[in-house]
């Protein structure tokens, strides 16, 4: 078996966000870059768990420049045997799969994981892009997988409960909460993914269809306001007239 696993960089939970270039960019000055986490907790740590239990290879693909290495390192260092950077800098969601299904159609890979979303776009879009290019299908936002022979299992969310659908291998699966417990590189791991291979493949031909007009922070949050809790009549003014819950 088979599996590939897309690998995203994304910024820190804890990054302070600003742009550049009048607010077209992203400013990555004192970023710190981690996984993104829904592919390292739980689309990663399910394909290492099907390593393990099938004797499954797992290969990780990324699009990226050179700064993404770190990134996928990590990833190799938790358990992947292979890793591929397709050396593009886009945040294009078409291009970016594009790129990810030119590579696994040479492959034919069995599953490929994606997490359910990045935490920095939050675009939810890849995993049913590369599904479509390379022409398998897909199964979204999934808590559960388990394989018997060619045949998946999946458990996703759907409006009001859950959904169990079989499918023939191969598949491509948004991975989400539930599908596999967090893990953390040993030493071992990390000493190992020093030397596992790493291969910059170039870029296939393809359009970008989308791009960045401008991006823009939040309204600043009101300062908070300290009632004294003795004065009861000025707090349920407040709540009523201001915050507007009464």
């Amino acid at each position: 078996m088979k599996i590939l696993v897309c690998i995203s960089k994304t910024p820190d939970t804890t990054a302070k966000i600003a742009f550049t270039d009048n607010n077209t960019k992203f400013s990555e000055a004192g970023v710190q870059f981690i996984i993104n986490p829904y592919d390292e907790w739980y689309a990663l740590v399910r394909a290492l768990e099907l390593k393990e239990t099938l004797n499954a290879t797992v290969h990780l693909i990324t699009v990226g420049g050179a700064d993404t290495e770190p990134v996928i390192r990590k990833a190799l260092a938790l358990g992947g045997d292979e890793a591929f950077r397709v050396d593009a800098d886009s945040h294009d969601s078409y291009f970016i799969a594009s790129q990810i299904a030119a590579h696994a159609k040479q492959e034919n890979y069995d599953i490929i994981f994606t997490g359910k979303e990045t935490i920095d776009y939050n675009g939810s879009s890849i995993g049913g892009m590369v599904a479509e290019l390379v022409g398998i299908p897909f199964v979204s936002i999934a808590s559960k997988l388990d394989v018997n022979g060619t045949t998946a299992t999946l458990v996703r969310e759907i409006e009001g409960g859950e959904e169990t659908v079989e499918v023939n291998l191969p598949v491509a699966v948004s991975a989400q909460k539930g599908m596999a417990e967090a893990r953390i590189p040993n030493m071992r791991g990390i000493m190992a993914a020093r030397t596992k291979p790493l291969k910059v493949i170039t870029p296939a031909a393809t359009d970008t269809l989308t791009s960045v007009v401008s991006f823009e922070l939040p309204p600043a949050k009101a300062g908070v306001k300290l009632i004294s809790p003795d004065n009861v009549e000025e707090l349920v003014k407040l709540l009523h007239e201001e915050a507007k819950v009464i």
